[in-house]
């Protein structure tokens, strides 16, 4: 795999903060001609520095404000469990984030819900997987700042 060099960082830089940008308005942003810019963004996307191209919805338009943290602490820490929780938390749709953590519990997830009720449907759900021991919520009051991509130095 070849090194990024200033091009690929400024490429990369573009595509996240816009997925839907044409490579011609991309080779002029990044100073290449169109055919190079291509082939620049072929070889990230097979090398694995591009996953995949998405669209950033808005959950409140779509009855999905209310979002939550829930540390999640497991029985057991066998891989055996972790295998279970994993593979049974895939179904729990509301779940759109989850992290594998150290310290005092398992797991953190974050929940997009869209409202109390549907907090404590989910929540139960998560609870009654195989292995969870107990669970603690945080609720988002406001989010302060979004997930604007990776930094690139």
């Amino acid at each position: 795999m070849k090194a990024l060099d200033k091009i690929d960082k400024k490429i990369l830089q573009e595509i996240q903060n816009n997925g839907r940008i044409s490579n011609v308005e991309l080779s002029k942003s990044v100073n290449l001609s169109p055919s190079p810019c291509l082939d620049r963004v072929k070889r990230l996307e097979n090398d694995g520095y591009i996953e995949r191209y998405t669209a950033v919805l808005n959950p409140g338009k779509l009855g999905h404000d209310l979002f939550a943290y829930v540390s999640v602490t497991l029985d057991k820490t066998t891989n055996d469990s972790f295998k279970q929780f994993q593979n049974d938390l895939s179904e729990v749709k509301e779940v759109i984030e989850c992290d594998m953590v150290a310290g005092g519990f398992d797991y953190l997830l974050k929940l997009c819900i869209s409202n109390m009720k549907n907090y404590r449907a989910v929540l139960g759900q998560i609870a009654e997987l195989s292995g969870v021991s107990h669970t603690h919520t945080y609720i988002v009051i406001e989010n302060v700042k979004k997930n604007l991509g990776i930094y690139l130095d």
